[in-house]
């Protein structure tokens, strides 16, 4: 596993890193457990996590991935793992236990650090915008967090270009901390939002760049073919995301060659995926998501390659936007 230095920060990440929206939803705590070993076996020493995980299910609440990731903590040296985590989303019923405001901040990041068992997290990210609160209210708080040492840098999430250059001229304006980095939607079938506005912004703001969903919500899984039916488990089953880049000629193409190169390679198609995200321009670290040990196993197993600039090349063109 390569690894690389994220933005301007000192925090050296690996090129893919392992996302835990499925912990204490549909991966229970043993399970997670393992699937953070694997990773850490392959390499991997980022964890993405966030407050709100995984409050949307019955049987889990806001906060239990956060638990789940610190629990195996008390197992890791804590300078071997670079930790992320988020702040903005609903904690509760209570319309006031949300956003970034000075308040919520402060309150979330205690709450976050609770449940990590940690003094200190390496990089809060706010998970979106919040258009309630006066940007240097939020950025702020963010300061004061990185002064008092709870967290060592922070970096956005979910944020449209013009929002985040805002951010940042204020926090030059203001001599604060700055976002150091920002997370994005990005992968082979979903280039635009990033390539257009975001990646020119990224570099010439020198932030490091955090790609979610680096398999399209599992279109680009390998279990999908053109002609089949979407299926899977809790999350892909009857997925909106999957039915539309079912219908979509564009991306069945992507699959086709990415099953063409797969095979060449003696590869998967979603270790071909991979294998064009990390080689895409700009881009730090990817975050892998699975529900299984076995589905990040099957993953992980082999992806230490590059692709031909052909191949490369050829899957650019194929998915290109413009």
């Amino acid at each position: 596993m390569r690894h690389r230095k994220l933005g301007q920060t000192d925090l050296i990440v690996s090129e893919l890193g392992l996302g835990t929206m499925t912990f204490g939803w549909t991966t229970d705590e043993n399970s997670s457990h393992r699937m953070l070993d694997l990773a850490v076996d392959a390499g991997v020493n980022f964890v993405d996590t966030a407050d709100i995980y995984s409050r949307w299910a019955s049987q889990s609440y806001a906060g239990r991935s956060e638990e789940i990731v610190g629990s195996w903590l008390q197992r890791q040296p804590r300078d071997h793992v670079v930790v992320a985590t988020k702040v903005r989303g609903p904690m509760s019923d209570d319309p006031g236990d949300q956003g970034l405001s000075r308040r919520h901040i402060m309150a979330a990041v205690e709450g976050s650090l609770r449940r990590l068992r940690t003094e200190y997290i390496d990089l809060y990210q706010t998970h979106w915008p919040d258009e309630e609160t006066p940007l240097e209210e939020t950025l702020h708080a963010l300061d004061d967090l990185r002064r008092d040492g709870k967290v060592r840098f922070i970096g956005c999430s979910n944020s449209p270009a013009w929002y985040t250059m805002k951010a940042l001229c204020a926090s030059d304006k203001e001599h604060i901390a700055r976002y150091q980095t920002l997370q994005v939607h990005y992968n082979l079938v979903h280039r635009a939002e990033f390539e257009r506005e975001l990646r020119p912004l990224c570099v010439d703001q020198h932030l490091g760049v955090i790609a979610y969903s680096p398999l399209a919500s599992g279109f680009l899984s390998g279990r999908i073919r053109r002609g089949a039916s979407p299926s899977g488990g809790r999350r892909s089953a009857g997925s909106e995301t999957i039915k539309r880049y079912m219908s979509d000629e564009r991306a069945l193409a992507v699959i086709d060659k990415l099953e063409q190169i797969a095979h060449a390679y003696g590869k998967t198609i979603p270790q071909i995926a991979l294998a064009w995200l990390v080689g895409a321009p700009n881009l730090t670290t990817a975050l892998l998501g699975a529900s299984t040990p076995e589905q990040l196993q099957e993953t992980l197993t082999g992806i230490d390659f590059t692709i031909s600039d052909a191949d490369q090349s050829a899957l650019d063109d194929l998915s290109k936007w413009s």
